[in-house]
């Protein structure tokens, strides 16, 4: 059963709200920019995080709601549902994933504020115990790709492990010598998004590659090609799924099913209620759940891992804390498993 009943009759003081701006370069030289959002009532703050910010926006906040109507008395209930209502866009965005982003952005900051005004921690409420997290960190190996960074990176850090996109310039060669390193756990095609496959005889080729110097790896979102299809048949037990991923009912109508292995990123899911339902469909089929970032700069990133400890400590999470995701990481980060340091309130991780 979900454990959204848990969480539904919190009650909820809301105030007013502020919108920031977070920004910093990401591996690969792109400045990531996220919104920051700050609900408050009753002497209390709560944050989330609008991960839904393009990369060539000029103003990330002209288009950012800054009068919604949100102030009041509510449940957490209550105001999830009023914000299901409410417009959240000056102009409709291009995508309907953004609204999901947004709305998910409101939800966790108002999960956040609502618990911190009770004066309790999320695992309490939920009755789950947090547990040590184990993370992987999420890039891509440039174009033209090299395997430069990876080693870098491994001689920092000697036990990281990877989930690495793939393209279709990846040779033999660059599979083995990433083979050859036991660190990458899940390889991500980015086959779901919808992007033009320019030479479709050197992608089903790179599949084989790694088909066959992964053979433990997860195959995450796959590109719907017959002759791709045709070679991942007898690995379907590891394919995974991530963007079409956006509640329960969504587990049933992905192109390889059924499947034994889910990617769950919160902020696609857009809603509290829907993610808990996800949760439990995933637990009461047996899938193996991993969570995923979006690139998440502030709060957002301690919230997912929280609830990655929470429901699926033990997977290949892409929630590797920030700095893993910058051009050089730093020393002294921490390794995994990540402790769950939940804060004592708020849905949050200890500072």
């Amino acid at each position: 059963m979900s454990l959204w009943p848990t969480l539904a009759d919190l009650p909820l003081a809301v105030e007013g709200y502020e919108l920031d701006t977070l920004s910093a370069e990401l591996a690969g030289g792109m400045v990531r920019t996220t919104i920051l959002v700050r609900l408050h009532g009753a002497g209390q703050d709560g944050f989330g995080e609008d991960v839904g910010v393009m990369p060539d926006a000029e103003d990330p906040l002209a288009g950012a709601p800054r009068s919604l109507p949100l102030a009041g008395e509510w449940t957490l209930e209550s105001f999830c549902d009023h914000l299901a209502t409410v417009e959240q866009w000056q102009e409709p965005p291009e995508w309907n994933l953004l609204r999901l982003w947004r709305n998910w952005a409101f939800e966790s900051a108002a999960l956040d504020l609502a618990l911190r005004q009770a004066g309790r921690p999320l695992h309490e409420v939920l009755g789950v115990e947090p547990r040590p997290l184990t993370f992987v960190n999420s890039l891509g190996l440039g174009d033209p790709p090299s395997t430069d960074t990876i080693h870098r990176r491994l001689s920092r850090y000697p036990d990281v492990h990877f989930k690495l996109d793939a393209a279709a310039a990846w040779t033999l060669a660059i599979c083995e010598d990433l083979a050859a390193t036991s660190a990458v756990d899940v390889v991500d095609f980015k086959g779901q998004y919808g992007m033009e496959v320019e030479n479709p005889h050197a992608l089903a080729t790179m599949y084989e590659h790694v088909i066959a110097t992964f053979p433990d790896a997860i195959l995450e979102d796959p590109h719907d090609l017959p002759e791709v299809q045709a070679a991942l048949a007898p690995h379907a037990d590891r394919v995974s799924y991530d963007a079409l991923i956006t509640s329960a009912d969504d587990l049933a109508t992905t192109p390889i099913n059924p499947i034994r292995v889910v990617n769950i990123k919160p902020c696609r899911t857009g809603s509290l209620r829907r993610l808990l339902a996800l949760y439990a469909r995933c637990e009461a089929d047996g899938l193996l759940m991993y969570g995923g970032g979006m690139g998440e700069l502030g709060v957002a990133r301690g919230q997912i891992q929280l609830l990655a400890s929470l429901f699926h400590p033990d997977g290949p999470n892409d929630v590797a804390p920030s700095a893993f995701n910058g051009p050089d990481p730093p020393a002294g980060l921490p390794s995994s498993p990540l402790p769950p340091q939940p804060a004592a309130t708020g849905f949050r991780r200890a500072s």
